[in-house]
């Protein structure tokens, strides 16, 4: 067990240590090319973290269309949209693909939910991370076994806390090499994309929807919010991600 331990860590470490020569040479590729050297740099290590949002259909659509091999995961946290399952079913058929899908551990969802009540996310900050942890955050380590790269559907123009992500960075927390092929796109261009491509979207898009996680933490923007304003409504800009997307700190951006 140690032994495996040890040769996990040096494996970790030589992966983080490529992520500055990876950032400075490949940052500013297209989307396309990226992923392309990607696939072909990690095969069968690397896959995207699906949400069904517009972003990773369009990485779908890229992926499909690569001539490599893929792989594609989401995270039913028990609480999405029912429309995000009918989209889920839509995109295997439309791609031919199979997306993985990863669900929280029925003990420990049951134990947060007894203990503090099913809507436990609108009390408190710290609640909400506990449930994002619990539905989240450990189903989406299962989905990590194996990889060296996941594959992100971020974009800067998205969130406040977004606005320092670069295309390749490293994920310390989670010890993996983590790809934004999206990163500099603004919504014009996604758009295009999806028009030019039929690119199969979330329906709730056109309903005022630009971010769409689980149900009760969802809702419409208003004409001049933020893309963001709808994901956790109730809580600070700053605090409006789920700890799937943690910021380095500073000086570890490209993993040196």
């Amino acid at each position: 067990m140690m032994i495996s331990s040890f040769a996990d860590q040096e494996h970790r470490e030589l992966l983080r240590s490529k992520v500055a020569r990876l950032s400075e040479t490949l940052d500013g590729s297209t989307p396309e090319a990226l992923l392309d050297y990607f696939l072909q740099a990690f095969p069968g290590r690397i896959a995207l973290a699906s949400s069904l949002g517009c972003e990773d259909q369009v990485l779908t659509h890229m992926l499909a269309f690569s001539g490599h091999p893929y792989r594609i995961f989401t995270l039913d946290t028990g609480r999405l949209f029912p429309e995000t399952y009918s989209l889920m079913d839509t995109t295997n058929r439309i791609y031919g693909c199979t997306i993985e899908v990863f669900f929280p551990d029925t003990h420990r969802v049951e134990e947060m939910v007894r203990e503090k009540g099913i809507n436990l996310f609108y009390q408190s900050v710290e609640n909400r991370r506990q449930c994002c942890a619990v539905r989240k955050l450990e189903p989406l380590a299962r989905a990590f076994e194996g990889l060296d790269v996941w594959i992100c559907g971020l974009r800067r123009e998205q969130s406040v806390t977004r606005f320092q992500t670069g295309m390749i960075e490293w994920d310390e927390q989670n010890g993996l090499i983590k790809l934004n092929p999206l990163i500099y796109w603004k919504e014009g261009e996604l758009k295009d994309y999806v028009s030019r491509h039929n690119v199969p979207v979330h329906p709730l898009h056109e309903q005022g929807f630009p971010s769409i996680g689980c149900q009760p933490c969802t809702r419409a923007v208003r004409p001049g919010e933020d893309i963001r304003a709808g994901r956790w409504w109730w809580e600070a800009p700053e605090h409006k991600e789920c700890g799937l997307h943690q910021r380095p700190k500073p000086g570890t951006t490209s993993g040196s």
